[in-house]
């Protein structure tokens, strides 16, 4: 069965330090992400702050003998890269910031220059995160392929199996909430959130099962109006506050595609149309479905072409 990524020394060195450009971002940070985590240092020339920071970055991740790397952004180089991080959720409003990135998502992140044994404190944390509690990771490795198969019973009795080896751990409790979800056992998904331990409470997947399941109930909600808010987008293309809940229901019937598409279209026909509500919407849609689900990212990719073009 699958395990839990060994983490092992960069074969570049004792430690990867880069220079990180938006052309290298999905390779140097996102698919190096599963191999070992990664660390995404924004900063910028005039910054003072990013003056102290990053050498003290730099000579920790050093001596983690490979176990961690380092990519270092310079933001004034890489605009458009920022400016899609930050449509997409990533808080870059000011320098230096500091992502943690593990199995290609954010597992926590810093603005502001820490003192060296805070930073310390912060990788070791996420080291923590990334290489923990690995007699569980058969069950949650086995679980994942249940869920896969749609074998969502299975895999919350995986998930919760799991949760018992190791309640310190967000995988498991992501996925059985995921998996309840997939069930429509939304009260029991609210229950286990409720659950979880304050010091993963904050955590980026935990947050995106929230997400989740707030975006399963609104869509449940809208699902019984599919046929009459099809009617009114036949009399109405520009009838925008149906096709929001046209996509809210599409995605309560697992179509993701369709989803994003009617969101899309709706910021195509007219762009911040109701405080920006269909990007707002999608980003949600984007950390219910996981950042690196097929959906997401085909969708992010016309997100991206619509905005910057």
């Amino acid at each position: 069965m699958d395990q839990v990524p060994e983490l092992k020394p960069d074969p570049r060195g004792a430690a990867m330090i880069i220079d990180g450009t938006q052309a290298s971002f999905m390779s140097d940070v996102i698919e190096a992400s599963r191999e070992r985590p990664i660390l995404v240092d924004f900063w910028a020339t005039w910054c003072g702050p990013c003056k102290t920071l990053t050498p003290t970055l730099e000579k920790i991740v050093r001596s983690m003998g490979g176990r961690i790397g380092l990519v270092k952004i310079d933001i004034d180089q890489n605009r458009a890269l920022v400016q899609q991080l930050a449509s997409l959720g990533l808080p870059l409003q000011s320098v230096p910031t500091v992502a943690a990135f593990w199995q290609g998502q954010i597992a926590d992140l810093f603005q502001g220059a820490l003192p060296e044994s805070e930073a310390r404190r912060f990788i070791d944390a996420v080291l923590k995160l990334a290489g923990s509690a690995a007699p569980a990771a058969d069950a949650i490795a086995e679980a994942r392929k249940a869920a896969e198969a749609g074998e969502h019973e299975r895999a919350a009795e995986l998930f919760a199996a799991a949760l018992n080896d190791d309640p310190e751990r967000p995988e498991p409790w992501v996925g059985l909430v995921r998996s309840l979800i997939a069930l429509g056992d939304d009260d029991q998904a609210e229950a286990i959130l409720a659950d979880v331990p304050a010091k993963l409470a904050e955590h980026a997947d935990i947050a995106a099962a929230r997400t989740a399941l707030a975006v399963a109930r609104e869509g449940r909600a809208a699902a019984g109006a599919r046929t009459e808010l099809e009617a009114k987008l036949a009399a109405d293309p520009n009838d925008h506050e149906a096709r929001y809940a046209y996509a809210t229901a599409l995605n309560a019937s697992d179509d993701r595609e369709g989803a994003a598409t009617a969101l899309l279209e709706i910021m195509r026909r007219q762009r911040g149309w109701n405080e920006d509500a269909a990007r707002l919407q999608l980003l949600k849609f984007f950390d219910a479905w996981g950042i690196d689900a097929p959906e997401t990212m085909a969708a992010r990719r016309k997100l991206s072409t619509l905005l910057f073009s």
